[in-house]
């Protein structure tokens, strides 16, 4: 257990559509954001990364901007995207960015890349859904030759032609790329049979089912000769660690409150205190509790999903800066410390 690293995940919400009515303006968001960073990084954890998304919730537009401005305040925590959404992106533009971050940051940029599960990107972008799955695949096939040569040429379907173009800044060693995943298994064959680390995203459901993934996933690397001690996976959760049951029911408000914004738009059904009640149980995909429990669980969750990494999305919702800020305290000292046990 000593050898599993601990992060947090931010989109960086700052509205409210829960009782609470927490607004938080931009500029303000966006300073607690980097004193969340910079706490984090002072309590050891392992990982930050900044999920981005084009909506009025999130201030995660540019991730880029955010993680440049965390280095300068930073000194050894991991700074990331969380996921960028490849699809939408320019894979010779975010290499020059993340080249350039990690340069900033002292060699702790780490790119995680995926297909989006969030759409707002493609049209703003002017990019069509119908080419998805395209989009995606020729992209990342641009992105991995990218990260391996400072010079390349390439051809593809979506995007001009490159004909032994350089790429700037030349880079010292390779990025870390890593593919976040969510329920769809070809995404984990891929990622497996290119070596790349894999990052599954857990929202909802029971977290056994995901044990399937990792199978998939260890098969395929295998297969496709990759070696075992090479293997990296990291599990991802919604979470929060809280000491009294006001701060319970106050993260139950907002957590709730922003799914259902989400399921209005998707057409799942509400997320109900009944439904929340089930997810913080041991066979629910919330982590969320007190600092043991919220440990125990873990320890439960890493006997059929081994893994290597495990982040947590603090918060999701707008939560007031002083109890992200404890529950950060909470999960690199007191969580940290039980899974040591």
């Amino acid at each position: 257990m000593n050898t599993l690293k601990l992060g947090l995940v931010s989109f960086v919400e700052h509205k409210s559509n829960s009782k609470n009515n927490l607004i938080t303006d931009g500029e303000k968001r966006l300073e607690n954001l980097l004193e969340e960073i910079k706490y984090a990084d002072a309590l050891g954890l392992d990982f930050f990364g900044i999920g981005e998304h084009h909506r009025s919730d999130y201030l995660a537009s540019s991730p880029i901007t955010i993680l440049a401005a965390a280095a300068s305040v930073t000194k050894n925590i991991t700074l990331g995207t969380a996921v960028s959404v490849l699809s939408s992106e320019d894979p010779v533009r975010l290499t020059e960015q993340y080249r350039t971050l990690d340069l900033l940051s002292k060699g702790r940029a780490e790119l995680m890349v995926g297909r989006g599960s969030f759409i707002e990107s493609f049209p703003l972008f002017g990019f069509n859904l119908n080419d998805y799955d395209l989009l995606f695949s020729e992209r990342l096939d641009l992105l991995l030759k990218l990260n391996q040569n400072n010079a390349i040429s390439w051809h593809g379907k979506t995007r001009a032609p490159l004909n032994d173009v350089q790429i700037y800044p030349t880079m010292k060693k390779p990025l870390k790329i890593s593919i976040g995943v969510g329920g769809t298994e070809s995404s984990v064959i891929r990622a497996a049979k290119l070596g790349i680390p894999m990052v599954i995203a857990i929202i909802g459901g029971n977290p056994k089912y995901f044990k399937r993934h990792i199978d998939l996933y260890k098969h395929f690397y295998l297969e496709s000769g990759h070696k075992l001690e090479d293997m990296e996976i990291t599990i991802n959760f919604h979470g929060y660690i809280y000491e009294n049951e006001a701060d319970l029911n106050q993260f139950y408000e907002t957590y709730a409150a922003q799914m259902n914004q989400i399921g209005i738009e998707r057409g799942w059904s509400k997320f109900t205190r009944g439904r929340f009640d089930y997810a913080i149980g041991m066979d629910g995909h919330l982590l969320v509790g007190d600092s043991k429990y919220v440990a125990e669980k873990i320890k439960n969750i890493l006997t059929f999903l081994p893994a290597q990494r495990l982040l947590l999305q603090f918060t999701v919702g707008n939560m007031p800066h002083d109890k992200t800020m404890n529950a950060i305290r909470l999960f690199a000292t007191e969580v940290k410390d039980y899974l040591k046990k």
